[in-house]
């Protein structure tokens, strides 16, 4: 009980956001066969269980630049976290809180995605200082 279990990205154009997470993180994303614009996403697969989300078209007003989160937010494990964040301009994002250590832990970065949506990247390195 309390597992993360599923998780969703709310984008404005959905099907213009897709390349950035299929290239960056090597999502996949299938049509959901319902009466609105839904899409699956499956992560790749890992040591352990897994996480499944997905991709909806934005109800209301795309975030606001300066303005406090206020949605949670998803961490994605990466296996090299400066090359995912040289990637990010490459694919229309942007870095917002640079490469920064956890010590003990690992690295974390935080991004935006080419729609504004705050983005986790973390980087597993009990060495990190």
């Amino acid at each position: 009980m309390g597992r993360v279990a599923h998780f969703e990205i709310h984008a404005s154009d959905p099907a213009g956001i897709m390349p950035f997470y299929e290239q960056l993180f090597a999502w996949k994303f299938t049509p959901f066969p319902g009466p609105w614009d839904y899409w699956f996403i499956e992560t790749p697969p890992a040591e352990g269980p897994t996480i499944t989300g997905g991709l909806i078209k934005r109800q209301g007003s795309a975030p606001v630049d300066g303005a406090a989160v206020n949605a949670s937010v998803i961490s994605v494990e990466v296996a090299f976290i400066r090359v995912a964040v040289e990637r990010v301009p490459e694919l229309g994002g942007r870095v917002v809180v640079p490469v920064k250590a956890i010590p003990e832990v690992g690295w974390l970065a935080y991004i935006k995605d080419p729609d504004g949506n705050l983005v986790g990247l973390i980087q597993n390195d009990a060495e990190a200082r």
